[in-house]
């Protein structure tokens, strides 16, 4: 997957609490190909009852969305993450995540921002109609939306996949040289804990 930094385009304000997995890809359609695409499924029947009024179909474009607290929460499907991906949606920023939901964001290009509830409200407010252009810094940990910035917390691993496009192995590689002195050194301070080279046939 590709990496990025800094995320610039429409974000879209989201406020209601404890959107869940569920909620955001309905089991009935995980059975689709992952290749097709999930992204069309994306808070289906959210924005099935809205008849063409939910935010995302009155903002389209979305790269970032603005959610409430518990984002994510209910069962462990990757899939929730896939249809906001497949959707166009790179980050998502909120109170609280639910803990599997924020990993597998993490290990699929999409940034889930945690923000304190009272800056995530104001951002919110800042976007003009319940949507506007924002600015998140995986760097500085910042996001600038509507005049105003707020600072967001970002697991010091999760921002190095995602600013180099890693995944767990790519993550792991990154410090093969410092496993490598460490098995040198500890083959050192212990030989006797090193199998014995074969004798030559």
């Amino acid at each position: 997957m590709a990496g990025w930094s800094v995320l610039t385009g429409l974000c879209v304000a989201l406020p209601m609490p404890g959107i869940d997995t569920d909620q955001i890809i309905p089991a009935r359609f995980m059975s689709t190909p992952r290749a097709d695409g999930y992204g069309r499924f994306l808070l289906h029947d959210q924005r099935e009852a809205a008849g063409g009024a939910h935010p995302l179909d009155l903002h389209p474009g979305a790269v970032a969305l603005i959610a409430g607290p518990n984002f994510g929460v209910g069962s462990s499907r990757e899939a929730a993450v896939y249809a906001l991906v497949d959707f166009g949606v790179r980050a998502v920023i909120a109170p609280s995540f639910g803990d599997i939901f924020a990993a597998n964001a993490a290990n699929n290009g999409l940034a889930p921002l945690k923000m304190a509830g009272g800056d995530a409200a104001r951002l919110s407010a800042a976007l003009a109609q319940g949507a506007g252009p924002i600015r998140i810094d995986l760097g500085a940990g910042i996001a600038e939306a509507g005049g105003m910035s707020a600072p967001f917390d970002l697991p010091a691993p999760w921002r190095a996949k995602l600013i180099n496009g890693w995944d767990d192995i790519d993550l792991t590689l990154a410090d093969a040289a410092r496993i490598a002195a460490y098995g040198a050194a500890r083959r050192a301070a212990m030989p006797w804990a090193w199998p014995a080279a074969p004798p030559d046939p």
